[in-house]
């Protein structure tokens, strides 16, 4: 499921945040815990990746990450603000340096009007910095979904570690 370049990604991120101090937590819906994982599957990762949060339902996302219901049924689990609120709703919660986040619509099934199969809101937030935010609909699979989604939140977190 991972690939090379996405290992390649991961590594090269691990060496960018520990030269920088600043450590790491996920927070994730539809790649449930594949981002943890390609940061996990490198050697040393201990040292800056300290914990990774699978909410994939709205209740773990309210409960685990600080999430108002309200916003999750307003905007919906798949949308800026959530996926916003997810990075930052990790970041306070694990008092790490950058936190990542993605929710979106893996497929095969749960599209809906003006959200299809495909679609990912990604965020990373940064203490006493930004927060990033990019929506991204990959082609493919479900697999594929996941894939793409794992290999963008890295670039995501490596744009705002810079």
């Amino acid at each position: 499921m991972l690939s090379q370049s996405t290992l390649d990604a991961a590594r090269d991120l691990l060496a960018l945040l520990g030269a920088r101090h600043l450590t790491l937590a996920t927070a994730e819906s539809c790649t449930g815990g594949l981002i943890a994982a390609a940061l996990t599957a490198i050697p040393g990762s201990s040292s800056v990746v300290t914990c990774g949060y699978v909410t994939y339902s709205n209740e773990a996302k309210a409960a685990m990450l600080g999430i108002p219901i309200g916003v999750i049924e307003g905007y919906g689990a798949v949308s800026d603000s959530v996926a916003r609120r997810m990075a930052e709703g990790a970041l306070r919660a694990s008092g790490t340096g950058i936190a990542v986040s993605c929710t979106g619509i893996a497929g095969p099934g749960g599209a809906t009007p003006g959200k299809p199969t495909g679609l990912v809101h990604m965020a990373a937030a940064r203490r006493d910095g930004p927060t990033l935010a990019i929506r991204r609909v990959f082609p493919g699979d479900r697999t594929a979904v996941r894939a793409a989604t794992v290999a963008e939140v890295l670039a995501l977190a490596r744009t705002l570690a810079g």
